[in-house]
This record gives C-alpha cells, sequence and structure tokens, in this order.
C-alpha cells in the first residue's frame, strides 16, 4: 500500500521518494512491554472516526516503535476507508521543500515522522505550524512522531511546541529483552522462518540490543539461509557472523 492513500490523494510529483507502508506494522504485531496505553489511543486515533483523540505525539529513542505505531495507524485508516499519509521527515527533508506539506490538511489521518530532522529550520517549522493549525480547523487527525519530547527539539518557533501538545503526549521506552525476542521471532515468522528461543538468545548475547540493528541483521540472515537452503541455528548464525567480520577487518 502507497503512504498516500484514499480520495484526498496527492499528486505523485510532490513526493520524490517512493515510500511505502512495511506489511508487518501492524498493531497486533506490535510487542511493547510499556507502550500499551500509546498503542491503544493511537489505535483509537486511527479507527473511531469522531471518537478519541485528533492529535497524538509520541517521542523515544530509534527503535522504541514509534515508526511502527505510526505505520499500523495508516493501515488501520485504509483498512476503514479513510484516507491516510505516513511521511518519514529525515528521509523527506533532504529530497522535498518544506511546500511539500501543502495540501494535506484535507487526509483524514496525517502522519508524520522524524520531526527531529526539520525542526530547527525557519521554513520547515512554519510549514508544519500552518499545516497542524489547518488540520485542527477541518476534521483530520494527526500523529506526530520524534526522537526528542516537543520541548526538547530545539524550536525556533515558539508556538510551534505549544501546537505539538495541543493532544497527548507519550514517551516510549526501548523494549526489553523479552519483547526484543518475541519480535524477531515474529519478523522471522513473516519470512518462513523459525527462530527458537535459544538463537535469539544468542543473538542479545553476541550483538547489540538496538532493535533497528538486530531486524537489519535478521533480514541478512535470511537471505543467508535462502541462498544456502539453511536454518536459522546458531553454528550457522555464528557463521555468518564470522563471516562479516572478516569482511570488515
Amino acid at each position: 500500500m502507497s503512504p498516500v492513500d484514499g480520495p484526498n490523494r496527492l499528486r505523485r510529483s510532490q513526493l520524490p521518494l517512493d515510500l511505502r507502508l512495511r506489511e508487518s506494522s501492524r498493531f497486533d504485531t506490535f510487542e511493547s512491554e510499556a507502550s500499551g496505553l500509546a498503542a491503544a489511543t493511537v489505535r483509537l486515533l486511527a479507527t473511531a472516526g469522531a471518537a478519541g483523540e485528533r492529535q497524538v505525539f509520541l517521542h523515544g529513542a530509534a527503535g522504541s516503535g514509534k515508526t511502527h505505531l505510526l505505520q499500523a495507524a495508516c493501515h488501520a485508516a485504509h483498512d476503514a476507508g479513510r484516507s491516510c499519509v505516513y511521511l518519514p521527515l529525515a528521509e523527506l527533508a533532504s529530497e522535498a521543500p518544506p511546500d511539500v506539506l501543502e495540501g494535506l490538511d484535507g487526509i483524514d489521518l496525517l502522519a508524520l515522522d522524524d520531526l527531529q530532522a526539520v525542526t530547527g529550520g525557519e521554513d520547515w517549522e512554519r510549514a508544519l505550524f500552518g499545516l497542524i493549525n489547518r488540520v485542527r480547523d477541518g476534521t483530520g487527525r494527526l500523529l506526530l512522531a520524534a526522537r526528542s519530547a516537543p520541548e526538547a527539539l530545539g524550536c525556533r518557533l515558539p508556538d510551534l511546541v505549544s501546537r505539538f501538545v495541543w493532544g497527548p503526549v507519550f514517551r516510549l521506552d526501548l523494549p526489553g529483552d523479552r519483547s526484543i525476542k518475541t519480535i524477531l521471532q515474529m519478523r522471522a515468522a513473516e519470512r518462513g522462518l523459525r527462530l527458537e528461543e535459544s538463537v535469539a538468545d544468542y543473538l542479545l548475547r553476541h550483538e547489540s540490543r538496538d532493535l533497528e540493528s538486530l531486524l537489519r541483521l535478521l533480514d541478512r540472515l535470511d537471505l543467508a539461509a535462502l541462498a544456502e537452503q539453511r536454518a536459522l541455528t546458531i553454528p550457522f548464525i555464528r557463521e555468518q557472523l564470522g563471516r562479516s567480520s572478516a569482511r570488515t577487518s
């Protein structure tokens, strides 16, 4: 599914990137030991029509689940027949000017990720300020996400922070080991692989506990396992990690 969907479709020429939602980013695959309230609030915003909050701000470190929830909300809105847009601003800012945000206020659900990539820039801040005001004047819903809390984003436009906190603000914590293992096992199952708990434990002991890094590693292991027709066993993973170390040394 395209990140731009529904009757209020943007012109493709406005979006220089071929952005797509991850099929695996759904509410039922969101695994967190401490962010249940945030997930429930975001789900309600995406699916409840006139009920629920109209704006939610999520913040947390990379790997805390912000992008997953924003994309899950877009999937849910699309399934409910609503128009939706997901924009990762860290990618978009290097490819497009701030006026790419024009014309988005007619979208039912607008999800803006990586706000920290554009705050501090006067043109982007004014574009965000105007967009949030227009969405709030209409009937749309806003999901906003950044690595820092609104007051810590270094905004040059003082009133922009007040717009960011017009709705609930949730901090997402990094997942614990149990959640990371569950996420790895679910991602492996999506690829038709079985990741035993002992193998997941091995990855956590020998690799970074950063979830995004582990998921990228799992993608590489999946390709290697497919090419060699091997299972994801500890000896196979040890062999692959050894090859990677040899290539980078």
